[in-house]
């Protein structure tokens, strides 16, 4: 079924910065036939290799790294006025927020030098495509490049750089919609349609993304053509994630998911909660700089596990996402699939 990809079960485990993607929960996913990405944004690149290290430990099959590509700053009138909306929060919770923000590249330069040292089977792009010639030194260390795509304009992007494949991502996924630039405003065809419209535009393999989370799901993307199904959300609760307790229980405990800037400047799909209600329409699209801003907050609020304030990424599936080992709920997803055909 593999074709000549990684794997033996087309799942891959979506790449979830900030902590939920684990070494641990790539080599399960491995181990159950399918592979396995690690999240190298908001980590040094040293930070990268040493997960990838560990990785290797675990598991001898392929192993993905996905990047965040650095992209324009933001306004910073903007993101001065977002902080006095602000103020009020960072008072109640007691910490400062940052009154300048400097340059942020996400340490792009020096992940792209480590990994043409030491390459790893994938590397996937998102928040836009690196430089022709960046593409051109990983392709010739011999890595496989998966670019995150939203919309069929930035399908023939990715096509015309010459990636191998393309993750197609629908507006249903948890997390950081991978819109090119951070200004642009997400689409909202749902995944289904929005595969028909990337798969006329480009001959390159697709994979699904977005608010799969059963096999019914899985199966119905495969037979609109996706050569395999990314899943992030639908891991969070598993023995290997690196979710914290409160984000796993609020997957069940809260309802409804929203898109919002509140967090970070970019569009993302969270549970619902008081701060993305207090501050949709307030936060710009300002990236990286409103994440920098909101960190304390967002460390607050984790730290004493306050659902009405943390962002707690989740895809429109999140109820369905199963607890229990990594390597179980990949194998029971693929039999699902395979009933439903």
């Amino acid at each position: 079924m593999g074709g000549d990809f990684d794997w033996a079960v087309p799942l891959v485990a979506a790449p979830m910065a900030g902590g939920a993607s684990t070494p641990a929960l790539v080599a399960a996913v491995n181990r159950a036939g399918g592979l396995g990405f690690l999240a190298a944004g908001y980590r040094s690149a040293a930070e990268m290799l040493r997960q990838v290290e560990r990785a290797r430990e675990l598991t001898g099959r392929p192993v993905g790294v996905n990047l965040f590509v650095p992209g324009a700053s933001g306004g910073s009138a903007a993101v001065a006025a977002y902080r006095e909306a602000l103020l009020p929060e960072a008072r109640r919770w007691g910490v400062e927020l940052p009154a300048v923000i400097p340059p942020d590249r996400d340490d792009w330069d020096a992940k792209l030098e480590a990994l043409l040292r030491r390459p790893v089977e994938w590397v996937s792009y998102t928040f836009g495509l690196p430089e022709p010639a960046e593409a051109a030194a990983v392709r010739a260390a011999g890595m496989r490049q998966l670019g995150t795509v939203t919309s069929p304009e930035e399908a023939r992007a990715a096509t015309v750089l010459g990636l191998d494949a393309l993750t197609v991502q629908g507006p249903e996924a948890g997390g950081h919609r991978g819109t090119h630039r951070a200004e642009d405003r997400p689409g909202t065809l749902p995944l289904l349609p929005l595969l028909a419209a990337v798969r006329e535009v480009t001959d390159l393999p697709v994979i699904a993304a977005g608010g799969l989370g059963d096999g019914a799901s899985i199966a119905a993307a495969l037979r609109a053509g996706a050569v395999a199904a990314q899943l992030g959300t639908a891991y969070l609760r598993t023995e290997e994630s690196g979710a914290s307790a409160a984000h796993r229980r609020a997957l069940t405990a809260l309802g409804a998911t929203t898109v919002t800037r509140a967090f970070t400047g970019r569009p993302a799909r969270a549970l619902r909660n008081a701060f993305t209600d207090a501050h949709q329409d307030q936060a710009p699209p300002a990236y990286p700089e409103v994440h920098h801003l909101t960190q304390p907050l967002r460390a607050a609020a984790t730290r004493r596990e306050d659902l009405t304030a943390m962002h707690l990424w989740a895809g429109t599936a999140h109820r369905l996402a199963r607890a229990g080992g990594a390597a179980d709920v990949t194998r029971d997803l693929w039999e699902d699939a395979l009933r439903a055909g």
